[in-house]
């Protein structure tokens, strides 16, 4: 087993070794990975976040050292809040965006720089440093900021986002690690018995009709939800469900709704 590190700004990652294959999930810039067999120009990798498998091009990550990888883990969680900056490659003067949700590991307040792997990048505008902190009153504002992004099966990022990696990235902002699929956040926190025991933050699954989980959204007040459903969007939600007023019809069966802070 190998060490990486995403140093781009995002990263398809396929069900299968190929170009072709559907795209699970995307790493986003400065998010560590185990790095595993490969296969042609292909490594399976786990994402050291929530511990996804799937399988990413050997030229979109680069290896570090176990050591560096434990020192980048164990460090203060420095997330990027704002929908997109700016860095620029010192070694070659090189730009490009990162977005929020970025991981701004070894980052150096009084350079506005952050290294990693040999690497040194400049942010090229200024960076006010706030640290993934635990705060379910600032769940909304996240939550909004992705607001209108466009729907992206395997998504990650506010150019393209799923139901639960928009669930997963929000969550990420506020200091809580979510699993990957719907299913698997369904089974965290604390269920609750009746819509009117939720609040503003707390999730919403729902399910098909062979009552296999397959959409979750971040529920607002006002018996409102916010999730990713062709564009990240608001809607109202009752006990059936979420009702689109557009299409003047329910769009997903309620299955449950938990509380995760």
């Amino acid at each position: 087993m190998k060490y990486g590190i995403c140093h781009l700004s995002v990263v398809p990652c396929r069900a299968e070794a190929s170009e072709k294959s559907e795209q699970v999930t995307q790493l986003l810039f400065g998010e560590l990975i185990k790095v595993y067999e490969k296969k042609s120009t292909w490594f399976r990798i786990k994402h050291q976040n929530d511990g996804y498998e799937c399988y990413i091009d050997e030229k979109q990550f680069i290896t570090i050292s176990q050591r560096e990888f434990e020192a980048i883990r164990d460090a203060k969680p420095n997330v990027l809040h704002d929908l997109a900056d700016v860095v620029s490659n010192k070694e070659n003067g090189e730009r490009m965006s990162i977005l929020i949700g970025s991981q701004l590991s070894g980052y150096q307040s009084n350079a506005q720089s952050l290294k990693f792997a040999n690497l040194e990048f400049e942010l090229a505008s200024k960076y006010e440093e706030k640290l993934a902190v635990l705060d379910k009153s600032r769940l909304k504002d996240n939550a909004l900021l992705l607001l209108n992004s466009p729907y992206q099966w395997g998504g990650r990022s506010p150019f393209g986002i799923d139901c639960s990696g928009f669930v997963q990235l929000v969550y990420k902002l506020n200091g809580i690690q979510l699993p990957r699929d719907a299913s698997q956040q369904a089974k965290m926190g604390q269920t609750l018995s009746f819509i009117e025991e939720s609040e503003e933050g707390d999730l919403a699954f729902f399910d098909n009709e062979e009552g296999n989980i397959t959409h979750v959204g971040i529920l607002l007040d006002g018996n409102r939800i916010i999730h990713a459903s062709g564009k990240v969007r608001i809607d109202k939600l009752d006990h059936q469900g979420i009702f689109n007023q557009e299409k003047n019809d329910y769009t997903h069966r309620l299955r449950l709704i938990t509380k995760i802070i």
